[in-house]
Formats: C-alpha cells, structure tokens, sequence
C-alpha cells in the first residue's frame, strides 16, 4: 500500500489534453461537481465543450445552476460550454417496449411480466446508458463541433465486457433467456454494433480518452475507485488519473470531531488499494457548500477558499428519533428478521451491529450476519460477541462460484462464444444476489424462532426476477402437499412487517437519498413496505464546533428535512462519531431499564 505519487491540494482542472474525458466512481463523491468544474474550466480556457451526464442519479442542472435538457444547450456563464442530460432510466424503458412489443399477445401476461422484470434490473439501465454514451463517444460527426466531450459516469468494465462478446450480437440470446438473465435480447440493438465496436476502440485510445476516478478519502469509496480502475485497466483503458474530492485540509485544533474525520482521511490515504497507488492524484479540499452555479465551480476550479465563517451551532432537524428507539420499537415482537439495507459507504454494517447489540442489552437473543463483500462486523465489533450475540458470514465469492458452477455445467450444449457470454452475464450486478438467497432464506428460517439482523439483502428487482421466474414463491406453492394457507415463503416472509423490518441507510446528502429512494422504490414493487430510515453521519446531531463543518452540517437541512416529510414512514437519526466502530454511545439509553426509555420518550 502506497501513498499517491503526486499530490496537490489545487488541481489543474485543464490539465488532460484528451477530447473525451469520462468521470467515474460511488454515488455520492463528487463525480458531477469534478466533471462540471473541469468542463467549466476547459471552456474558460477558450476550448469548445459539451458536458454530458449518463448518471440515472444526476443532478447536473442543480450543479450548474440552469434548466438541462436531453438536446446539447449552452450554459449560461460558461461561454463555450453546452451541457448534455441523458436519462438513462427513459432510455431503458424505451429499451424495454422494444422488447416487450412483439412478445404482446404471444405469451401469457404471468411470462411476459417475468421478461419485463428480466429487464428491470440494473445491467439493463447500464447498456441503454450506454447506447445513449455511444451515440456522442462512438459516432465522431456527433460532437464535431466541441473539442472536448466529459462525461459524468463512465459505463462499467460489465457492460463493455458484455458488448465485446460476438455472442451478444447472435440471435442465440433471443432464443435462450437464461443466458442473458438481466440484459434481454441485445440482437434488438444489432444495427448499433458497429457503433458500440467504435465507442469500445476509442475508449481505450490514451490519445483520445482519459479516465478520471473520483472517490471520498474514505476506504469503501477508494475501493470502488480501485475496482473500476483495474477493470477498465483490463479491458485496455489505462490512461486514468485519481481526484480525492472532499480533503478536510485545515481542521480546527480544538474541535475532536474535525481532528477525528481529517485523522481518519488520511489514514485511508495512507492505505490506498494498490491500484490507486499507481496513478498520479490530486487532492480537492472538503468545501462549505453544494458547489451550485457556474461562479462556484469556476471558485472550485481555481482553488479560491470557500467561506469559513462560524455559522454557530446548528441544531439536528427536528422529528427524528434516535437508534435506540428503533430497537426498542423492534424488540416489540419478540422475534424476526431486521434487514438492513443501503447503498455502499452508507454504514450499513454500523447500524446492522448497533442494532443487534441493542436487542441482546434488552435480554434477546440475537444472530448478526452479513452479505457484503466488504462487511466488517468483527471490525466494528472490536472484538466483542457478548453473551447472546451470535455472528456469521455469507460468503458472496463463494456463492457466486457454486452458483456459477452449476449454470456452466447445465449449459454445456453451448459452443464457445455462446459460453463466454452466459460467462460474462454472471458477472452482472444481479448474480450475487441471486447466488446468496439461499443461504439468506436460511436467515429468515431462524428468525421465526429468536432475532436475526442482516447486514444488506436482496434487492426488490432480485426478489421479483426470482418469484416471477418461479424460482421459489409459487415453486414453493405449486409443490406443497398443503397448500392451502400453510405455506410461507421467502418472499412472504419480507413482506409481513411482523416477521421482518426493512430499515434503509442514507447519509444527508443528496445523491446517498436518492438512491435510497429508488431502493424503496423497488422494494415496494416487490411488496415490501420499508420499516423506515437511518439517517446515518449526520454533522448537525455530532455537536462539531470547526466552522467549515457546521456550515457543512447546515447544508443537510433540506435533505433530513426530504428524509422525513417525504421518503419515511419512521425517520431515525445518527451523529457523526470519532470512532465508527464504536457503537456504545449510540445504544446508552437502552442500558438504562427499560421503563426509563419509555418514560422519556
């Protein structure tokens, strides 16, 4: 592990001489503000630019400051510069009806809608994200006019994996759907493939293209940055640079929660992934505002302070509960699952062990599992397992390779290209949930007797694809000798808020809520009604007295406030804290009996 080769704390913004330059990393670290900012800059230098978001997420008009449209208009402010929102959640809807189109009134509505739910998934967002990518990357006469296009969110090494594969372009796809499990029928996007062929040669021209992966000095988002990178490394795109966004360069010497975060950045620094390593960086210093107008981004650009003016204390928003009232809200039954589930770097796990080490002090009996590859929970345990707690691990590498094993063995009709592609589909976002619900049904199994608290759980559209595939609920009914009201299933199970609680994980900011957000979303398809939310990291309940992070603190308002008027049935709130392993202080009133807590709240 190695500390960058180069570091500076006022980046050059104009530095690539590269025309096409793609943004990427988590959601959440500052892709849209570092391609806008450089765009901003490219254009202030006299050059032609065209910025364009792919992000089903984006926010490039509230980053800019002006009304964007699916159609290339300029920016007011920034001479030179047009800005480009593609909508990649239309564009799979489009893709979709495609799809579903000539299938209508040739099958019956129970197939047909498990081929709309095939296509729901993620991978399906990514390829019609980057059909749009490669109208502008793949087509030269398209952006003719500038000299530099940026692209906010480059696509995944998955989707051009897949769209190298001479088998996706064969109508064998088409004709056998469990080798292209999320993606559907590409051959309808058969007259594109010599575009998708020059969007695949241009990114991985170093003269043409430059990668710009953009993390959090935080180590869930530099390992995401370091697993995109070595995948586009692999599939050929090496020229990559590395921009720490969010750097709290000065913290106040006096204030223990600014010395902690800065301490606690650094060390993430210190121990970058050893990809990251490799590449030249540069450091963006953590500023008080949401970077919103052409006049900020040129400010960001330039490396002006931002205003460091004490706003004084501020005040948590009002109407969230505390942790420990979740618990005890939870511990009402008696038993269940509590599945805790978020978006990567949102703390799932911290909630996940807080949660189980408040149900064993109110004398229960708990399991504490996870299903994430990057779970920590001996971590943020520090080595405790009290008396009551007992903890496991899903093995997702080890799932997805059983499962993937047995898909290749039932599939060895299949001639070579056939093969990689049913290979290359594995890989997809999907597989691994699919391959660990087993071993996750189990979960659910012991909670009809005593607690279990997962670490992350399948997603809505996970659960749908295998219900409507018939891959467990109505397997599981036609199949029961006694089915006649006897029967629960999985998916039963996550639907009855009595036998299990969803509670999603979101920090207060916007990109971590809207994620949330559409996590609820298709969990709601799926019928399942979240518990509520954990807002987790909040500046404005963590008492801090350094003046850029109270203004910092200030600016979650308005996304506390959205959590809590809008998203959440229950709305819970946790403060930043000096240790994120050390969930003590957040459990203290459950240690007091539990009358008290009642008679206080």
């Amino acid at each position: 592990m190695t500390a960058p080769p180069d570091r500076t704390d006022t980046p050059d913004w104009t530095v690539s001489r590269s025309r096409f330059l793609l943004f990427t990393g988590k959601g959440g670290v500052g892709k849209t503000t570092a391609a806008a900012a450089t765009a901003v800059a490219l254009a202030d230098r006299g050059r032609r630019v065209l910025l364009v978001s792919t992000d089903p997420a984006s926010n490039l008009g509230d980053v800019l400051g002006a009304p964007i449209g699916q159609k290339p208009s300029p920016v007011p402010g920034a001479p030179g510069l047009s800005a480009l929102d593609i909508d990649p959640e239309a564009a799979a809807e489009a893709y979709r009806e495609q799809v579903l189109e000539p299938l209508r009134g040739t099958i019956p509505d129970d197939e047909l809608d498990a081929v709309r739910e095939q296509l729901s998934g993620q991978c399906t967002v990514e390829v019609a994200a980057f059909d749009e990518f490669s109208e502008l990357l793949g087509t030269p006469d398209s952006t003719a006019e500038f000299d530099h296009v940026v692209f906010d969110t480059a696509p995944t090494g998955h989707t051009l994996r897949l769209l190298s594969l001479p088998a996706a372009w064969s109508s064998y796809i088409a004709e056998s759907p469990a080798g292209a499990s999320c993606l559907g029928p590409l051959a309808t996007l058969q007259d594109k493939e010599e575009m998708y062929t020059a969007t695949v040669a241009a990114l991985s021209d170093a003269a043409t293209t430059s990668v710009v992966l953009v993390a959090r000095p935080d180590a869930a988002s530099l390992r995401e940055a370091a697993r995109a990178g070595q995948e586009l490394h692999e599939l050929g795109v090496d020229n990559q640079r590395l921009v720490l966004n969010g750097v709290l360069t000065t913290p106040d010497g006096s204030d223990p929660i600014a010395i902690a975060l800065a301490d606690r950045q650094q060390r993430a620094i210190d121990d970058l992934p050893e990809w990251l390593g490799t590449l030249e960086s540069v450091r963006v210093p953590l500023v008080a505002s949401d970077l919103c107008g052409v006049d900020q981004l040129r400010a960001m650009a330039a490396g002006t302070p931002s205003d460091t003016t004490d706003p004084g204390p501020v005040e948590p928003e009002p109407g969230f509960a505390e942790i420990d009232e979740l618990v005890a809200e939870v511990a009402t039954t008696g038993r269940g699952a509590v599945m805790v589930m978020g978006k990567g770097g949102v703390g799932k796990t911290t909630v996940a062990v807080a949660v189980a080490l408040g149900l064993v002090e109110l004398g229960h009996p708990v399991h504490l599992s996870t299903t994430d590859p990057a779970g920590r929970l001996d971590e943020v345990l520090g080595g405790r397992t009290p008396e009551g707690l007992t903890v496991s691990r899903i093995d997702p590498v080890e799932e997805v390779r059983r499962y993937t094993t047995e898909k290749l063995r039932a599939a060895g009709h299949l001639d070579a290209q056939q093969r990689a592609l049913l290979e290359e589909d594995l890989r997809s976002p999907c597989t691994e949930e699919i391959a660990v619900f087993a071993r996750f049904s189990q979960l659910l199994r012991e909670a009809r007797r005593g607690f279990v608290v997962v670490d992350t759980a399948p997603s809505g559209h996970t659960l749908l694809l295998l219900d409507r595939t018939g891959a467990y609920h109505h397997d599981a009914m036609r199949r029961s000798a006694d089915a006649q009201g006897r029967v629960t299933t999985p998916l039963m199970r996550l639907q009855d808020p009595e036998q299990t609680k969803v509670v999603l994980v979101a920090l207060p900011e916007a990109t971590p809520v809207h994620e949330a957000a559409d996590l609820q979303d298709d969990l709601r398809r799926a019928g399942i009604e979240p518990f509520g939310w954990v807002v987790n990291a909040s500046l404005a309940a963590s008492g801090t007295t350094d003046p850029l992070l109270r203004r910092r603190a200030a600016l979650e308002r308005r996304h506390l406030a959205h959590v809590r008027d809008d998203l959440a049935t229950r709305s819970f709130l946790v403060p930043w804290s000096t240790d994120p392993a050390d969930v003590d202080e957040k459990l203290q009133r459950l240690r007091r009996p539990p009358q008290d807590v009642g008679e206080e709240r």
